[in-house]
């Protein structure tokens, strides 16, 4: 348990670092790449205005009523090209004058694609273009971007390699510190779990004597109500510390279990078959479908507990003349246990405590004995086999629990 409690410490931990710098880190590209397209945006109306070329910005502010700030050197650090097409597609000029790179067939390229795109504005490889309406026909205005979207790419790269390594550090950093964090709840856990069993085997010793002193009483004294009470009681008692020792010895076994490989099936028919008759003696029905020939690698012992408590559990909490199901079977890579049964007065948020230790959430289970530890026993008993356990209540008023095994886990070793 405190395996797995330092391991979502640490999960949470970095999935809240890794989304925090992905926020910032997405922001900060995001603003960076709409400079560029703004800037080129700018630069592009300018071109517009003077038809291709760049037109005197003293005399001759662009359109829109101002002239935004530019540099005087905007003309000589530019570097584009454009190509006028006709209403039909037709390249009627190309004009590369102030560009290197690209030469008249490599203009023409371009402009087809961007006419065959039909879009106004957009990138064709690292150039920024403008779609220009003219009397002549359309120009097609290119903006040579290759050295702002190199700077944006790089900042990129850069960015997310600083954030990798920030991530990796902080991983050490919490990987080494999780274990002080969470170490007064490791230990405040062992106690309990060492309280617990000492306690159990403790209170196991009085349980015996009085349970003695009570039988001996019974064949001395004639039978009487406060002798069977207390008779019964002393069961229920001895019950109760059986269950705290069984599940303290599975918090400590933490999932190291001894393993053997056993018929899963032939298993839980012999610990169904014992419940037959006293599912009959209340009148209710116990239905099995079990797959034949599946075996699994665990401890036959707790599984075969795990069997007995779902069972007992559907049978105390079905009414009368209720159907209980149990179905064992191979469902893709995983083993399916299923018990099912009709209930009454559970509600979805008692599902979601069903596995609590202790919790006994609707009327039905106050008024039937028991302690409501079992379900936590089926649960850690799942767990300790690498198993999931859950609880599903249909509409229909049925309850199903199952356990899904995955035999290639369990194959493993430690």
């Amino acid at each position: 348990m405190i395996k797995k409690l330092r391991q979502k410490l640490i999960a949470v931990s970095m999935l809240a670092l890794f989304l925090v710098l992905f926020v910032i880190l997405g922001a900060v590209n995001i603003l960076n790449y709409r400079e560029i397209i703004e800037t080129a945006d700018q630069t592009l109306s300018i071109l517009q205005a003077g038809r291709g070329t760049f037109p005197d910005l003293a005399n001759a502010p662009p359109p829109g009523g101002g002239r935004p700030h530019m540099s005087p050197e905007l003309p000589y650090a530019s570097r584009y090209f454009s190509v006028l097409l006709s209403d039909s597609g037709q390249v009627i000029s190309v004009d590369t004058g102030k560009i290197s790179a690209v030469d008249t067939q490599d203009a023409m390229e371009y402009a087809a694609q961007v006419w065959e795109s039909g879009n106004e504005r957009g990138f064709a490889a690292n150039y920024r273009y403008v779609r220009s309406e003219e009397s002549a026909g359309t120009r097609i205005i290119f903006l040579d971007c290759a050295g702002d979207l190199a700077t944006f790419r790089s900042f990129l790269l850069s960015s997310c390699i600083i954030a990798a390594l920030g991530l990796f550090a902080a991983w050490l950093l919490i990987l080494l510190f999780s274990r002080r964090i969470i170490r007064p709840i490791a230990e405040s856990y062992e106690k309990q779990k060492q309280f617990v069993a000492d306690a159990g085997h403790e209170i196991k010793t009085p349980i015996t004597i009085i349970d003695a002193d009570t039988e001996i009483l019974l064949m001395d004294m004639e039978e009487n109500e406060w002798l069977n009470d207390i008779r019964l009681q002393t069961k229920r008692l001895a019950s109760l510390t059986s269950d705290l020792i069984s599940l303290a010895k599975l918090d400590e076994a933490e999932g190291n279990l001894p393993r053997i490989d056993f018929p899963f099936s032939d298993r839980t028919a012999e610990t169904a078959q014992s419940f037959q008759a006293l599912a009959r003696t209340m009148g209710k029905s116990l239905e099995l479908s079990l797959e034949p020939m599946i075996s699994l690698c665990g401890d036959e012992k707790a599984l075969s507990q795990l069997v007995s408590i779902l069972l007992d559990n559907a049978l105390k909490y079905s009414p009368a003349g209720g159907r209980i199901g149990l179905s064992l079977k191979r469902q893709g890579r995983f083993i399916r246990l299923a018990v099912s049964n009709p209930t009454a007065g559970l509600t979805a948020d008692d599902v979601g405590h069903m596995f609590d230790r202790f919790y006994r959430g609707d009327r039905s289970r106050s008024e039937t004995p028991g302690y409501g530890i079992g379900l936590s026993m089926a649960k850690a008993i799942a767990e300790a086999h690498k198993g999931k356990i859950s609880a599903r209540l249909a509409d229909t008023g049925r309850i199903t629990i199952e356990v899904l095994f995955d035999p290639a886990r369990l194959a493993r070793k430690n």
